[in-house]
């Protein structure tokens, strides 16, 4: 049976948003968007598949669009562009982590110390230096929030609580300095990608609005005109930085079996735009094209130019909602697979089966964000 995917591919830059809060209906027809792929730079595709494929061995190295490409059991892929130089790791974008769950962290992780080419990151205690590796090896957190404030700390040495150890979070780094977390204990397959939001509780309400996403879990309810929460007050350790980590507010948005974490932004100066770093981007997938690029507001063609063969290329228009991480009003150009014939747009398809026509993304200078559309048949 032909399945048809709408990919929307997201940038993310530092932008104050106007979002309109309105919880989607679960009846909604145009159905639930999954996560599609997590797309990388890299210096060495190849090589870097190979270190995932060593340290997650239920992932796989597949073929997409000509090119290598790593797949994960959940049908989660990451994908990869081969750049002359190392990706960029600072300024800090939007995009902190990604990470895989693994069936027993600790196996994991007495495997990988024994690695050479693994490199652990530690997760530290205090500002004072102490680290672990897994965080269940610290003391646990309070009240939701997966770590503790240096007041919360000393109450805790006070009472004596202990590590309750077994599963928890750990890091390592990846190929081309990225950050992957490796949670347990679950299921070996691709997780989450980790965020780093202005206003996590707007973004949340955004994503809910106009890509159908569900919450984590319940929450209290925010919409535009209280979603704004400030900073919290403390850092909280454990943490990869040495000087702690913000973890309030934050907020959770799920495609199929894939979690878009977030916390608020660390630091004073505005996020960078993700074009060209590590973590470039990611995509959603969505069964009924034509009806998504039927809506209003929704990221659709202005459909006239008669059928013709790719790659020659295409420029369509977006039209895109109030205070989207998209840019509006904007030509897109979509980079296209080899050997495919557009015969329309609603949705657009290809000759053969197992096809599509939109490769991934390209970008609109000034900005670091974009959309684009593929068909999979």
């Amino acid at each position: 049976m032909h399945r048809k995917l709408l990919i929307i591919s997201v940038m993310f830059v530092s932008l104050a948003l106007v979002i309109h809060g309105q919880t989607p209906d679960s009846n909604n027809s145009l159905g639930l968007p999954v996560f599609h792929h997590l797309h990388l730079n890299s210096t060495n595709p190849n090589a870097a598949i190979d270190f995932y494929t060593r340290q997650f061995p239920s992932t796989s190295k597949i073929t997409f669009a000509g090119d290598p490409a790593l797949q994960s059991p959940n049908d989660v892929l990451v994908l990869f562009t081969k750049v002359k130089t190392p990706p960029p790791l600072q300024p800090q974008t939007a995009i902190w982590h990604f990470g895989w769950y693994v069936a027993d962290v600790r196996k994991n992780l007495e495997l990988y110390k024994k690695r050479p080419d693994v490199k652990l990151l530690p997760l530290y205690t205090s500002d004072e230096g102490g680290f672990v590796y897994v965080n269940s090896d610290t003391w646990p957190g309070a009240g939701g929030v997966p770590g503790l404030t240096k007041a919360e700390i000393a109450e805790a040495k006070a009472k004596g609580v202990q590590p309750v150890g077994g599963s928890g979070f750990a890091y390592m780094q990846g190929p081309d300095g990225a950050v992957v977390e490796y949670p347990g204990n679950m299921p070996e397959r691709f997780n989450h990608v980790h965020m780093y939001w202005e206003d996590p509780f707007c973004k949340q309400i955004w994503y809910q609005k106009h890509l159908n996403a569900l919450p984590d879990r319940p929450r209290p309810q925010y919409t535009e005109a209280n979603c704004k929460l400030p900073r919290g007050a403390d850092k909280t350790w454990p943490a990869l930085e040495k000087e702690g980590m913000y973890r309030t507010p934050a907020a959770t948005v799920v495609f199929g079996d894939v979690s878009i974490n977030s916390y608020i932004r660390q630091g004073e100066v505005p996020l960078a735009s993700t074009r060209g770093h590590v973590a470039d981007h990611f995509a959603l997938g969505v069964k009924n094209l034509a009806a998504w690029m039927a809506q209003p507001g929704g990221a659709a063609p202005r459909v006239g130019d008669p059928p013709r063969t790719f790659p020659s290329g295409r420029v369509i228009l977006t039209k895109i909602p109030p205070g989207s991480p998209f840019l509006n009003g904007r030509a897109v150009n979509l980079i296209l697979s080899p050997d495919l014939t557009v015969v329309d747009f609603q949705p657009a398809r290809t000759r053969y089966d197992g096809g599509f026509i939109s490769r991934f993304q390209i970008s609109v200078p000034p900005f670091g964000f974009v959309t684009s559309t593929s068909s999979h048949e």
